[in-house]
């Protein structure tokens, strides 16, 4: 286990939802600190309408003043549609095209402006492309712990609906917490039914928490095992549409805090990763 954790982290996540703008140079500042720790990926950005999300409207000319060089970490971009993955294939720096697909209709209608069967059409585009473009697509099943909107949920919906986009070639997967309602019962339920059924699959977490809640998760994931993390410092960002205002993603001191506890090796540099919780003070509003 101690050589297989993985952490992406989330400043895409973080930033998105806010609604003042941050200065490109400030987020340029941040991701390229980020880019010293030793995430395994960044999700750092979008490739989607900035009317939809105004704030990542500059994702391009954050990209262009990125510090790869002597980075060992990965870019991911999150699309929605075929014309935005189109886009982010062309950069040489990204890795990974991120696709929220949600196994709610009603979520995914508000948040792709198509449906699950459109979705699935969808998905088979990308994914096509991101093998002639030498990319790899990471799905996240939006809803995976349940949803706010009394459409049809169980964890049997998620692990059905993985099943068939993995049948079109996708390997990267990671379990989203969409509203904020994943607890150690349904988080450990789903992971030790579907991590053992896949094995040829990569399958994560993207939890989102409270402040007094995230060890029980994280704890119930690991147990279940999970390997992979989606985290954000300082847990900015995570679920607008959560019943609770302190949801927020999971925070990655946190999780690095508990790593450290267990003795689970992350291989973060500690003082570029208290660097990065500095700009993280400075730029995000308190």
């Amino acid at each position: 286990m101690n050589t297989q954790i993985k952490i992406t982290e989330c400043p895409r996540d973080a930033m998105q939802g806010i609604k003042s703008y941050i200065p490109t140079t400030d987020k340029v500042r941040y991701i390229n600190s980020l880019l010293k720790v030793g995430f395994d990926t960044l999700d750092f950005g979008s490739f989607v309408s900035p009317k939809a999300i105004p704030q990542m409207a500059d994702t391009k000319d954050v990209l262009a003043q990125l510090d790869m060089g002597s980075s060992k970490t990965k870019l991911l971009a999150i699309i929605a549609n075929y014309r935005g993955a189109e886009e982010a294939a062309a950069y040489e720096q990204i890795t990974y095209l991120g696709f929220p697909f949600s196994i709610s209709e009603t979520f995914q209608k508000r948040n792709t402006n198509s449906t699950i069967a459109e979705s699935m059409g969808r998905v088979e585009e990308i994914q096509n492309l991101c093998v002639k473009a030498n990319k790899q697509m990471v799905v996240y099943i939006s809803m995976a712990f349940g949803n706010s909107y009394n459409d049809p949920w169980n964890a049997d919906i998620a692990i059905e609906w993985t099943e068939k986009i993995a049948e079109r070639g996708v390997k990267i997967f990671a379990m989203a917490d969409t509203v904020g309602v994943s607890n150690p019962e349904n988080i450990s339920y789903l992971f030790k039914n579907i991590i053992p059924k896949f094995p040829q699959l990569q399958i994560g977490a993207h939890l989102h928490t409270t402040p007094t809640t995230w060890r029980e998760k994280m704890e119930a994931a690991l147990n279940a095992g999970v390997t992979n993390f989606d985290a954000a410092l300082k847990g900015y960002g995570g679920c607008p549409m959560a019943a609770d205002d302190l949801t927020g993603n999971m925070p990655t001191e946190n999780i690095v805090a508990l790593f450290d506890e267990m003795k689970i090796s992350h291989h973060l540099n500690k003082n570029y990763f208290l660097d990065s919780m500095q700009i993280a003070e400075t730029i995000f509003p308190h």
